[in-house]
């Protein structure tokens, strides 16, 4: 995620996707995508004030005295820094909230174990979950309706309508932005320089991203020039960016009735240019990649390329992988051809409360979600980890979207602070004025994503592929198991 100029090139972000997020439901990185595989648990923020009355379906409660345990998403034990924010935030929390029990949930989110988790009734209070997820937890009933909370929240205005819009439902809220993303192509510039390869501009396309990928592909040593997310609904996440840049829709909704579009022309256009990247061979020999082998490979100089939100690729590449920040170039999606859009899928993480929970865990719990919204404290706290972080010879990644609206004053005081350190990696200028972001469908993402996943493994593993009957196939698929059963008021 990235930047301080940004926050005020975010504008310009935020202009170009406002149009787009009109009605979704939305990742991610959102969104149960693929680049919500690597959601960040309290990245960049701050604790609030003690909380103003609020209600949760029975008023407001007194923090001093309400009495409730709750278990919280906790990140994985990799994500070392992050931790170490969330037990800082815990120990805050309860200073406010002294008589309410935090315990720490190992479980991630994942759309396939949701059901089970909610059934079994072992869901967190307060879980991580992706932009896309919206519609879909809300319909299942397994996202409490916060909007009384959310209307009794202080600063609630404050909050990035381009985030929050993700999981307003007819109206409703069902959950609390954390960050988003706008997905974009990582560039290990060293690689090339080293290869004698032309550093393409960033305001390139499809034909520039396959002969760079060809100029630094080195099969022989198991390096590709470019890494598709070949593996898991992240395939079909990471194809989505160039059907959307090829100005194709995934679906749309007529009469009433949600009908498949990614086999048009456009969806054509784009999986012959994945069979291109193929036949060139600048993809890794294994291909069926997931999101943390993609970014892995990255980070291990095995390949030039990846698609994905930004900050995952960044921050290993720098905190794992050894690199530098000038030897990484965050690139827009690339566009398809000259003078187009450089669209990228717009996602997000976002925390969800258990509708299971009772009155005062969901008080708990939302107000622990935003315990470190907009406050003094909490920019110290992410000094102080930017602070660590330089000591220890580690690198800052901000997120490419934060839960605040860019242009306020919360957003100065963080683009101050990001300024005086030079361990904060800075997204440039002219990234964020090329980003155009376009959110995920609205309906059955995941399934479609699945669907696209299985054609994409048959491109990459098959010669003579006929693609348009593989997207007809798909598209006939996802239409009468999935839309075929949604009604649209």
């Amino acid at each position: 995620m990235r930047k301080i100029s940004t926050v005020i090139a975010c504008l310009l972000v935020f202009s170009l996707v406002l149009a787009a997020c009109g009605g979704n439901d939305k990742n991610n990185t959102s969104s149960p995508s693929a680049s919500s595989a690597s959601p960040s648990a309290s990245q960049s923020s701050s604790p609030s004030d003690t909380p103003s009355d609020g209600g949760s379906g029975s008023g407001g409660f007194d923090p001093a005295t309400l009495k409730a345990t709750i278990s919280i998403y906790y990140p994985t034990p990799d994500q070392v820094e992050k931790r170490a924010l969330e037990d800082d935030r815990i120990k805050r929390f309860n200073e406010v909230f002294p008589n309410v029990e935090v315990v720490k949930s190992d479980w991630q989110y994942n759309p396939n174990e949701i059901g089970i988790k909610m059934g079994a009734n072992e869901a967190p209070t307060l879980f991580n979950t992706y932009a896309t997820e919206g519609k879909f937890l809300a319909e299942k009933g397994w996202a409490a309706d916060i909007t009384e909370l959310f209307n009794a929240y202080d600063k609630k205005d404050q909050l990035n309508p381009i985030l929050l819009n993700q999981f307003n439902i007819n109206g409703k809220i069902f959950g609390i932005p954390q960050q988003g993303y706008v997905v974009g192509t990582v560039v290990n510039k060293k690689m090339l320089e080293d290869k004698g390869v032309a550093v393409p501009s960033l305001n390139w396309t499809w034909d520039d991203v396959l002969s760079t990928a060809q100029g630094v592909a080195d099969p022989g040593k198991g390096i590709s020039g470019i890494a598709p997310m070949g593996k898991g609904n992240e395939a079909g996440w990471n194809w989505t960016n160039f059907l959307f840049e090829a100005g194709g829709e995934i679906q749309a909704v007529e009469g009433g009735k949600v009908v498949a579009k990614f086999n048009s022309e456009a969806g054509l256009k784009a999986l012959e240019f994945y069979s291109k990247l193929k036949e060139a061979n600048v993809i890794p020999a294994d291909w069926a990649l997931g999101w943390g082998d993609a970014v892995g490979a990255f980070a291990q100089g095995r390949t030039a390329m990846v698609i994905a939100g930004p900050d995952g690729p960044v921050d290993q590449g720098l905190n794992q992988g050894g690199m530098r920040p000038e030897d990484i170039v965050v690139y827009p999606m690339p566009a398809a051809t000259a003078g187009g859009k450089h669209t990228g899928v717009l996602g997000g993480d976002f925390l969800v409360i258990n509708p299971n929970a009772t009155p005062e865990e969901q008080y708990a719990a939302f107000h622990y979600a935003v315990f470190d919204y907009f406050t003094d404290k909490g920019l110290e706290s992410l000094e102080a980890n930017i602070q660590s972080r330089k000591a220890e010879n580690k690198y800052f990644v901000p997120p490419v979207i934060q839960y605040f609206s860019q242009d306020s004053e919360y957003g100065q005081k963080l683009k101050d602070i990001y300024a005086k350190y030079d361990n904060v990696y800075q997204y440039s200028d002219e990234l964020m004025s090329l980003l155009d972001g376009k959110p995920e469908a609205q309906f059955n993402t995941q399934e479609y994503y699945a669907a696209m996943t299985n054609v994409i493994q048959e491109v990459f593993s098959k010669k003579g592929v006929d693609l348009k009957a593989q997207l007809d196939a798909a598209a006939k698929t996802v239409q009468e198991q999935f839309f075929d059963n949604i009604k649209v008021e």
